[in-house]
């Protein structure tokens, strides 16, 4: 007899989880809150202009713009499984919709941006790129070689640290605090510190913890230094078009029953198991949704709500969830539609010392067979999206974007932001008569007398908060969770950390299930094999209980050394062989 899932919350991980278990044979159903969108804060939105005047054809508006470092495995791995049709007929794959991008600016107020590469340089134009950097970075920065050699010791000692010492010290100490930032400069707090964590979601240097931020930062150094991959990926066109829809079609074809506008209001537990969820549809009846495995898919925040007594004396381990509803953060996007469009990089650009923490791309430069001039009131020639990461620090205007009382309040300020960080040195990038109109993310809510509401945070990976997080298995044996805040080997709140989640739930029943077939694959995150003798030195002294220590010059004791270079020997001879 085939089992049935339920799977409250249609965002990211419910969709990976309906996925995985379609593919085996289940019967699955999704409840999800959003009237027509899937995907959850990954969706992309049609936005048709104000209601007394709408736009014949939507322009692109989405929660936050999409990007695919490349150490995802595991969303990637599904975009390979998930067929697109191409314009011109032709059978591909979401995967096949991921184009590269080339560079990152960091941008100032009031200083010249600077440019710099997130791939291996393979052209002269790069390598150009490479040495203007050395040139300009310290006359555009402020940073001294003082501050770098700094940095790149505390970079040195994270890569060389093994993984139990990661996730037992550096858990329990901040990004701020592990790279000394409150001795050093300005420009050491905001390129090397506080810079860096802008691109991990919401993330704050003083709250994000040192191993979920040390690691995916290394990821990412790590991808920048090896030729044959690349940093940072991006879709080429809106994300419901290039991944989403066709995810979701995918799954209507394969058998997976989709409820929309259908939100869960209560799980019911009795003696030990769950015996049923309850759901609202958008008329505001109630019905019971009956199945023999439940996978709760929906945000910490909300997961919080639906912990009764029952779950908790079923599984203690979950009350943990209630401390994790506290490491939320906002983190919402807004888009600008130009007359113009200004491509300002062929990549992301950081806003180092905005004080609302913004970054933004230019997207047209990457939406191949993508036309926009008839969308909107078809003067539109470029999108440029925004992620304001920073709702509660003032900004050039004087207020928290969390204080603003309109739409219009936070754009203006998020516009002046981006004139002030762009149009500098006599160049004028932005002007006034650009833009023809914007598009703010509408789960946040403005109301009269009351404060700005957000009804999708972010769950942020602050200090110390690993021991609250649970697996995705549970004590109740039919009832599983998939989410950015159980424990995963990405260890970030992302679509990539949500995708694995998803494969621990379905793994789990699968478990239960005696499930002969093939397992969904988890990966580690990966670090080069050339510096695993390093990590495995430090495991010893860790294991003693002793601090980390590698001499400057990179030398290991006897007889580590020795093995040390037997491994880059043995690591390079794998790399030639690779290239032959």
């Amino acid at each position: 007899m085939t089992k049935k899932v339920a799977i409250l919350g249609g965002g990211v991980a419910g969709m990976s989880a309906a996925h995985e278990l379609i593919e085996r044979g289940f019967e699955v159903e999704v409840y999800e809150k959003q009237p027509h969108y899937v995907g959850g804060k990954a969706r992309s939105v049609d936005y048709f202009g104000e209601a007394q005047d709408p736009y014949l054809k939507p322009l692109p508006g989405e929660h936050g713009f999409r990007f695919f470092p490349g150490f995802y495995r595991h969303i990637v791995d599904t975009m390979q499984r998930t067929p697109f049709i191409d314009s011109d007929g032709s059978k591909k794959t979401c995967f096949d919709n991921l184009v590269f991008s080339e560079t990152a600016m960091m941008a100032s107020f009031d200083k010249p941006p600077l440019v710099t590469l997130v791939n291996f340089p393979k052209s002269l134009k790069d390598l150009k790129i490479i040495l203007s950097d050395f040139v300009e970075a310290p006359q555009v920065t402020g940073l001294t070689h003082e501050d770098a050699e700094f940095f790149a010791q505390k970079l040195w000692t994270l890569a060389t640290s093994s993984y139990q010492r990661r996730k037992s010290e550096y858990e329990r100490i901040s990004w701020w605090e592990y790279t000394d930032a409150d001795n050093k400069s300005e420009a050491y707090q905001t390129y090397f510190v506080g810079g860096l964590t802008r691109t991990l979601v919401a993330a704050k240097a003083k709250e994000v913890s040192t191993k979920t931020g040390g690691d995916i930062l290394l990821q990412l150094l790590f991808l920048m230094g090896s030729p044959k991959t690349h940093a940072d990926r991006v879709l080429n066109k809106p994300t419901n078009e290039a991944w989403l829809y066709p995810w979701r079609d995918y799954l209507l074809e394969k058998g997976v029953t989709y409820f929309h506008h259908h939100e869960v209001t209560h799980i019911s537990c009795v003696n030990g198991k769950i015996s049923s969820a309850t759901v609202k549809d958008k008329e505001g009846n109630e019905k019971q949704v009956l199945a023999d495995y439940f996978i709760s898919c929906v945000p910490v925040e909300r997961m919080n709500e639906l912990l009764t007594k029952e779950i908790l004396d079923a599984d203690p381990v979950l009350k943990g969830i209630q401390n994790l509803t506290n490491d939320v953060s906002w983190m919402t996007g807004i888009q600008f539609y130009l007359n113009k469009d200004v491509k300002l990089n062929k990549g992301h650009t950081i806003y180092t010392d905005s004080p609302w923490a913004l970054t933004s791309i230019s997207q047209l430069q990457f939406w191949t067979n993508y036309t926009i001039e008839d969308r909107g009131n078809g003067k539109i020639r470029g999108v440029f999206s925004v992620d304001i990461s920073d709702w509660f620090t003032e900004g050039l205007n004087g207020k928290q974007a969390s204080q603003c009382t309109s739409k219009d309040e936070v754009k203006d300020e998020v516009w002046a932001e981006l004139k002030r960080s762009l149009n500098v040195d006599g160049q004028v990038v932005l002007t006034d008569d650009m833009l023809e109109d914007y598009y703010l993310d509408r789960d946040i809510g403005f109301q009269k007398n009351m404060a700005t509401t957000n009804e999708e945070p972010l769950l942020v990976n602050k200090i110390n908060t690993w021991t609250f997080r649970p697996n995705a298995y549970t004590n109740i044996p039919n009832f599983f969770l998939a989410s950015d805040y159980v424990r995963t080997n990405t260890d970030l709140a992302t679509m990539e950390g949500a995708n694995e989640a998803a494969r621990r739930a379905v793994n789990a029943i699968l478990n239960y299930e005696n499930y002969s077939g093939k397992y969904c694959e988890i990966w580690d995150l990966h670090e080069p094999d050339i510096l695993h003798v390093y990590r495995w030195y430090d495991l010893t002294r860790f294991r003693k209980g002793l601090p980390w220590k590698v001499g400057k010059d990179g030398k290991l004791p006897f007889p580590y050394n020795i093995i040390n270079w037997c491994n880059i020997a043995w690591v390079s001879f794998k790399d030639i062989l690779g290239i032959l």
